[in-house]
């Protein structure tokens, strides 16, 4: 069986935390700011934890972790 490799997008992407669960940062936060308001701006600062439901497509992109 050949080892399975890393997939690079997906280590920038996500940290995973000691529980073994991972987070993420906040989509739409590149550009185009101004259209948004300030309290939206705000919350897309915070990131989030990756859903149950998504969590073994990562652990597939990211084996070694």
């Amino acid at each position: 069986m050949p080892k399975v490799k890393t997939n690079r997008s997906a280590v920038k992407r996500f940290r995973i935390t000691k529980s073994g669960k991972f987070n993420r940062s906040s989509a739409f936060t590149r550009h185009l700011k101004s259209a948004k308001s300030a309290k939206r701006r705000r919350n897309l600062r915070k990131g989030g934890m990756i859903s149950d439901s998504d969590l073994g497509r990562i652990r597939e992109l990211l084996p070694h972790s």
